[in-house]
């Protein structure tokens, strides 16, 4: 099965609000505990597109939304990677991955030189892709019965050529 990596559209919201959550609730995490925000989601454009960021949705065959990612600008210097979410049915088959390389390639050709994230305990297989991926916990943080990992790494500036532009 292949994953078509593609900036988001308008069109994508009821598809991406659906996927993010579905893969919350996965793990535990519900509006009002202290993780939970959507706020961001009727605004992509605004907070994600138009100031130095991205936003990606990965479909599979057919077109259906599977998987999603996000950096957001934090400074002049610094991205944060977000909304990164597999649908559950799709798991274990790269696309996180995939996703996060994107994102990554993202953050360079954008000029960022530090990436940062969080994640939860409770989703084990993000903690283990951010490590795959050579990031560094920084902190923890009791928030609504869970705990928040926050983490960080250099962006590893690639040459242009090797820029796979979501192919």
């Amino acid at each position: 099965m292949r994953l078509l990596l593609r900036r988001y559209r308008w069109s994508d919201l009821d598809a991406v609000w659906a996927l993010h959550r579905t893969c919350l609730a996965q793990v535990g995490i519900i509006a009002g505990d202290g993780v939970y925000y959507e706020d961001d989601m009727p605004r992509i454009n605004e907070i994600y597109l138009a100031d130095r960021g991205e936003f990606l949705v990965g479909e599979v065959d057919g077109g259906q939304l599977v998987a999603m990612g996000a950096l957001r600008r934090v400074d002049d210097e610094t991205a944060e990677v977000c909304r990164l979410r597999v649908h559950p049915e799709f798991q274990r088959r790269g696309f996180a991955t995939r996703m996060l390389e994107a994102l990554e390639e993202a953050a360079s050709r954008l000029g960022y030189t530090w990436l940062r994230g969080d994640t939860t305990l409770a989703q084990g297989a993000a903690l283990e892709l951010y490590r795959k991926f050579g990031w560094r916990e920084v902190r923890r943080e009791q928030q609504g019965g869970l705990v928040v990992v926050y983490g960080e790494k250099p962006v590893t500036v690639r040459p242009s050529s090797e820029i796979s532009r979501y192919s």
